[in-house]
């Protein structure tokens, strides 16, 4: 081989290392294992991809045949957020309602219950947790995925999520750096600006990722998100200010930096995700995580090509593409080696979500039990991020508790009017998420209550307004569990 086709072949085997794609189906597509084969280190996986966890034992397992140490990603916060049971809703709350017990042993053993499911499909790299701040109330694509307003609260739980799932031998992904709590900007759809000052910055973002970092997170997410104190011109992403400047001089950070979703329109709309990529990698990102919404082979050859000639023609050095592939293969080393800590004999992990679910439920009013309840679900559009694939709500866990359970389900601009007239003399069950955020379904809370006092509200996002009606439950969050736990209480067969 001569030097000039072993440096291509080099350069090659670097630029496919460093993505991270997604694809269609329940298999590996053929052209996915042969790009692994060539090179490719890690897959990124969506509720697409999942049908049960023996499919997707067998998916990873089919992975690995072409590649013993394959990385294989997975976007798994618990909570609203989930892919490993995206057809049924998470058995698992999420961040907000773990940060309302604020028990960071229970954090870090309902992280390591996760983690320990994850690594028996043969997942061993989780894009998560949050670590964000959600100091901005009115944010639209944290909310519920924070553990919190409080920056100390964050920062401890955080640490513990971290420290449980790798306990699992699973890499967390602590995301968004440098935090995108004080956004009110969805970073899929545009590119959302935090105007704090730095000292704010190092007092409030920061501080969770300094704990992750601690804790020994193997990996760290950069967010598309402009933050004129670090750097005025370029979103995170894309920012040597930020990634090596801030996250790996600064505080010291020596693990994976990935990228979030390339295809999100924060970049893609403003820079391509080929040209972004580019400048994300000699910016100081490790890794392109790319495919929730590109999921082809022409997209990762596309990628690997624009990373290659970025190369050649001295947009980004050689040396930076090969760092960045050695980081990611030393953590797919890793996960190979990884050897999860063994469970405390006793510990009794299997029911530990419901647990947590039930102590993170906030009651107010007298609970008194239901007979015949009509549970009316205010439905807000879902961000891309949690999806609108996975049901949520307690219309299903409290018809399992009540059969004489009616439901039904109103989007944005329903009345209560309609909601009465549906529910005839029926107990109205309301159940909103962010109710706070939507003015119409504010309205249509009030005019129920003003309408019938008996009401009952179950607020599954972020409990903002006073409580209001005979019962009000704030679940903070809205996956299976949580709706569970609500359901006990208003069927009155729990009483918290």
């Amino acid at each position: 081989m001569t030097v000039l086709a072993h440096r291509t072949d080099t350069l090659t085997r670097d630029a496919l290392a460093v993505l991270q794609p997604g694809f269609e189906g329940t298999t590996a597509p053929a052209w996915l294992l042969r790009q692994v084969g060539e090179g490719l280190t890690a897959v990124g996986l969506f509720g697409r991809n999942i049908a049960s966890p023996e499919q997707l034992a067998a998916l990873t397992a089919q992975l690995r045949r072409e590649r013993e140490d394959v990385l294989v990603a997975i976007d798994e916060e618990g909570g609203d957020v989930t892919r490993l049971e995206v057809q049924g809703g998470s058995s698992f709350p999420g961040n907000l309602a773990l940060g309302a017990v604020d028990d960071t042993a229970l954090t870090r053993d309902v992280a390591r219950e996760l983690g320990r499911r994850l690594a028996e499909c043969g997942v061993n790299l989780n894009w998560a947790p949050s670590a964000d701040v959600n100091s901005n109330p009115d944010n639209p694509v944290i909310g519920v995925r924070s553990f919190g307003a409080d920056t100390g609260l964050a920062a401890r739980h955080t640490a513990a999520w971290v420290e449980g799932l790798q306990a699992a031998g699973v890499a967390a992904c602590t995301k968004h750096f440098p935090g995108h709590g004080d956004t009110n900007v969805d970073s899929h759809h545009a590119l959302p600006r935090i105007d704090v000052d730095l000292d704010t910055l190092q007092a409030r973002e920061l501080v969770p990722f300094r704990a992750a970092i601690e804790a020994g997170t193997k990996a760290v997410m950069s967010a598309h998100i402009l933050v004129p104190a670090l750097d005025p011109t370029r979103p995170a992403t894309l920012s040597p200010q930020i990634l090596t400047g801030l996250l790996r001089k600064d505080l010291g950070y020596e693990g994976l930096i990935v990228t979030d979703g390339m295809e999100m329109n924060a970049i893609a709309g403003t820079y391509g995700i080929e040209r972004g990529s580019v400048l994300a990698i000699a910016a100081g990102a490790d890794a392109i995580c790319v495919g929730g919404g590109l999921a082809d082979e022409a997209t990762v050859l596309r990628l690997r090509d624009a990373l290659v000639a970025a190369v050649r023609e001295g947009a980004l050095s050689e040396e930076r593409l090969a760092d960045a592939a050695a980081r990611v293969r030393a953590l797919a080393e890793w996960t190979r080696r990884a050897r999860p800590d063994a469970l405390p004999e006793g510990s009794g992990a299997s029911g530990i979500g419901l647990t947590a679910a039930r102590r993170a439920l906030v009651v107010s009013g007298e609970p008194t039990p239901v007979l015949a309840p009509y549970v009316a679900t205010l439905a807000p559009v879902a961000n891309i991020a949690v999806g609108d694939e996975t049901p949520w709500g307690v219309a299903a866990e409290l018809a399992a508790l009540v059969p004489d359970t009616e439901a039904g389900t109103y989007p944005e601009g329903a009345t209560a009017e309609q909601i009465l007239a549906a529910a005839g003399e029926r107990t109205v069950v309301a159940v909103v998420r962010d109710a706070h955020r939507h003015p119409w379904m504010t309205e249509a809370l009030d005019a129920l209550v003003a309408a019938r006092p008996q009401t009952v509200v179950v607020e599954m996002g972020v409990p903002r307004a006073e409580p209001r009606g005979a019962l009000y439950v704030a679940t903070h969050g809205a996956s299976r569990v949580c709706g569970r736990a609500a359901a006990e209480v208003v069927a009155g067969v729990r009483v918290p």
